[in-house]
């Protein structure tokens, strides 16, 4: 039986109508018309009726007590990310990788569940282990309870010690989701330490951060051509040479049967040397170039006319070769827009400022790139600011690949999500100081993180309208469970889906748990 408002006429009716199947097919009976809608809402007799019926519904009087402030909660847990970050990793089968791993061992704890809630939490609070283990009371997931802070210590150094294993198992049970590894594409880091930074992994090298100062490791991620992560290769610090990663490349190919390996990178971490490597060993690139470092592309590349083809929201390409070599342009259109208001914005203000007399400009840098100075006079310099318009919503992409433009300016873009993961890697290792000393405990601490990035491109695999994952985090975040006692009988409330929880659910196949459940717990 249900409630629906019958209209007759201007006026409107309040009735209660019963379902009935009948000669196959469903039919409906009015049971009682309460009378007019307007009539009862004023006189609140539907307020009387709906609080005379909740009596006779346990569930109503548990809400409603824990509104009105009757039912005091004895727990609250947040129950969003592992909803869906557990289903995940079942369907993944990571859960069973591990366990598979683990059978001769004889730990004392569940370091499957250890490993699950350290991956679950670089996706929703990043931090350092010992952060993870504080958070753990707040979450509801089952299996662990009664783990500690060296436990999660133990079960990275175990992850790290096992970490090829795991890739390969898990490429091998979810080889069906991989759009095919005839070429894959491959991006590397730095992330420094302070302290030890290990047995033999810690090493001074080049380092992306400019910490030259300070030990690091060179952490490597493979993703096939539609962005899934297949491996994450990690190296001692001083590693630098490109031709000491061709053994890598070689055992990548034998590993998972990779035909070719497209490196990106960006311009400025790559030399010239290691291109004329990279061309002479036939080893695929897709390089970020410095538009205004490079003269050939600030003067030729960026004025050769061309249409630009339009890829996807926000990402037009066009593409421009020159003596042999092959460059792809992209715009961004929206921030195109924004660069050139915030550039007359600047503008407009420094030309106020020069009628001012306001010498003091030459050492603003924002402004000293749109002065024009010699012995005389301070002036805005028309031609420089002619000449930025080129660079608007712009970056250039060169490659020496047959992919085409579109694929080149998409597969750089893919290897942004990666960086992302790797920020927030070291945001994880930059918590100082370092506990981990040992090799094996600093591998798992960064392979954790890589699982962290296989389950959440996953989830992104699936939803059709992508949210921004800082959304997706704060909303399922936002879903917790309360627990009550009303008449001697424990309830777990649960909260309302908040943004777009709703349709995070239903992309990992989860229907949201009843408002109220009465548990035995």
């Amino acid at each position: 039986m249900f409630i629906r408002v019958k209209p007759s006429g201007p006026r409107e009716y309040l009735q209660i109508v019963e379902n009935r199947w009948e000669s196959g097919r469903p039919r409906q009976y009015v049971v009682a018309t309460l009378g007019r809608l307007d009539m009862l809402k004023a006189s609140g007799q539907v307020d009387a009726m709906i609080k005379s019926l909740s009596r006779f519904s346990e569930k109503v009087k548990v809400i409603e007590g824990y509104k009105e402030g009757k039912l005091g909660a004895l727990s609250v847990k947040k129950i969003g990310p592992d909803l869906v970050i557990g289903r995940l990793w079942k369907e993944l089968c990571i859960n069973e990788v591990l366990n598979r791993l683990l059978e001769d061992r004889k730990y004392r704890f569940e370091v499957e569940r250890a490993v699950y809630f350290t991956v679950l939490s670089r996706l929703f609070f990043p931090g350092s282990d010992r952060k993870a283990s504080g958070m753990s009371r707040d979450y509801k997931i089952e299996g662990i309870d009664g783990l500690d802070l060296h436990h999660f210590y133990r079960a990275m150094a175990w992850l790290g010690d096992n970490k090829d294993e795991v890739e390969e198992d898990l490429f091998l049970r979810n080889r069906d989701l991989f759009s095919g590894l005839n070429l894959v594409f491959f991006d590397t880091t730095s992330i420094y330490f302070e302290g030890n930074g290990g047995e033999s992994l810690g090493q001074y090298g080049y380092s992306k951060e400019r910490r030259s100062d300070e030990k690091q490791i060179i952490v490597g991620a493979v993703i096939d051509s539609a962005g899934r992560p297949i491996s994450c290769p990690i190296w001692p610090g001083n590693t630098a040479d490109i031709k000491t990663l061709i053994p890598v490349i070689e055992r990548l190919r034998g590993r998972f049967g990779v035909a070719n390996v497209v490196i990106v990178a960006d311009r400025g971490v790559v030399s010239k040397e290691t291109v004329k490597d990279l061309e002479s060993l036939r080893i695929g690139y897709i390089l970020g170039v410095k538009m205004r470092k490079e003269k050939e592309v600030s003067t030729e590349v960026l004025s050769r006319a061309g249409k630009y083809r339009e890829v996807k929201d926000n990402l037009k390409v066009k593409e421009v070769k020159t003596e042999g070599r092959r460059y792809i342009v992209c715009l961004n259109p929206e921030e195109a827009e924004r660069e050139a208001i915030e550039r007359q914005a600047i503008i407009e203000s420094l030309k106020k400022k020069l009628k001012e007399g306001a010498k003091a400009l030459i050492g603003n840098r924002g402004y000293k790139r749109y002065l024009r100075i010699d012995k005389t006079s301070i002036q805005v310099d028309e031609e420089k600011i002619k000449s930025e318009e080129r660079f608007d919503g712009k970056y250039v992409l060169r490659t020496n690949t047959e992919l085409s433009a579109e694929d080149v300016a998409l597969r750089y873009k893919e290897l942004w999500q990666v960086e992302r993961i790797f920020r927030e890697l070291k945001s994880i290792l930059e918590t100082r100081p370092i506990y981990h000393k040992y090799d094996s405990t600093i591998k798992g601490h960064v392979f954790s993180s890589f699982l962290a990035l296989v389950v959440m491109k996953e989830l992104m695999s699936r939803i059709d309208a992508k949210p921004d994952w800082d959304e997706i985090r704060r909303d399922l975040d936002a879903l917790y469970e309360v627990k009550v006692m009303h008449e001697g009988k424990n309830y777990l409330l649960r909260s309302p889906l908040q943004g777009v929880s709703g349709k995070i659910l239903k992309a990992a196949g989860i229907a949201p748990p009843p408002t109220v459940t009465e548990t035995k717990t």
